[in-house]
């Protein structure tokens, strides 16, 4: 998929793909791809091996029994999911470590976990629902690696919608387009892209997107507000009233995907409230 040009023009440099993610990415748009193909792929980079392994230990997933292998991570958390970790831990690595970045990679990790097991349970493909959590603020990322110390300055802008168009005055692009930009070079479903893109609008705008993306887009909206906003996560009631003419209007079941997202939430040990 080529990138637009006018961010091409912008001599912003977006990371490359290691190899292994863009054979993943292949692999995991394939309808009969295997877990035994997933494992051998991984294994090929013993460093992301080990580190998927030992992420898979962690507390997070609070599995019962150690795995030693990736192919024992994937039989209990499951293709999607492994997938997801393993595209994580490529990102972290793509871009220098620092506080900020550190801060945009957990959310990132939270986000796209819980979008793609809520995602399984609305029959919505949980590998896109993951990726799209996972690449919602990498353009954030690129403008930090580009400028540092000018992008530090933006930082305390909370609102997406605010704080694009302040990225849009400082450096000409949003971090949402980037973020589409960098889902496009690393090889990610076109439907990744445009709600990584989409993500900053508001839901009235969302029909004018394909009703994937629409999913996507909602689906994120409730983890965001939900799990990672911890002012509107205080008032979940709230955030479920103005959730569902949204959820009926892109088509999904408005009692599945509150129930999918409650279950997700209590799983990850993360308070909700009541619905």
């Amino acid at each position: 998929m080529s990138i637009a040009p006018q961010l091409r023009n912008l001599n912003i440099d977006l990371p490359a793909c290691p190899s292994t993610l863009v054979k993943l990415s292949l692999l995991m748009a394939e309808e009969d791809s295997s877990i035994d193909q997933l494992a051998a792929l991984i294994e090929t980079d013993m460093a992301l091996s080990s580190a998927v392994v030992r992420t898979v230990n962690s507390a997070l997933f609070g599995l019962l029994k150690r795995v030693e292998t990736v192919h024992e991570g994937i039989r209990y958390l499951g293709m999607a999911q492994v997938a997801g970790l393993t595209y994580e831990i490529g990102l972290r690595g793509a871009f220098p470590p620092s506080p900020l970045l550190q801060k945009i990679w957990d959310r990132a990790g939270i986000r796209g976990l819980a979008m793609g097991r809520i995602a399984r349970q609305l029959d919505v493909d949980p590998w896109q629902a993951h990726t799209a959590g996972l690449f919602a603020e990498t353009g954030r990322a690129v403008l930090y690696a580009y400028d540092r110390q000018r992008y530090q300055e933006l930082n305390d802008q909370s609102d997406e919608s605010l704080l694009c168009a302040a990225e849009i005055e400082a450096f000409g692009v949003s971090h949402s387009a980037l973020g589409a930009a960098l889902c496009q070079s690393w090889g990610l479903h076109r439907d990744v892209s445009d709600s990584v893109r989409a993500r900053p609008n508001s839901p009235e705008q969302w029909p004018q997107e394909r009703p994937a993306v629409q999913k996507l887009l909602t689906i994120g909206a409730a983890v965001d507000a939900l799990l990672l906003n911890p002012t509107s996560g205080d008032n979940p009631d709230e955030v479920w009233h103005e959730l569902e003419p949204v959820a009926h209007q892109v088509g999904l079941h408005f009692q599945a995907f509150q129930l999918a997202t409650m279950r997700v939430c209590e799983r990850l040990n993360i308070p909700q409230g009541d619905a």
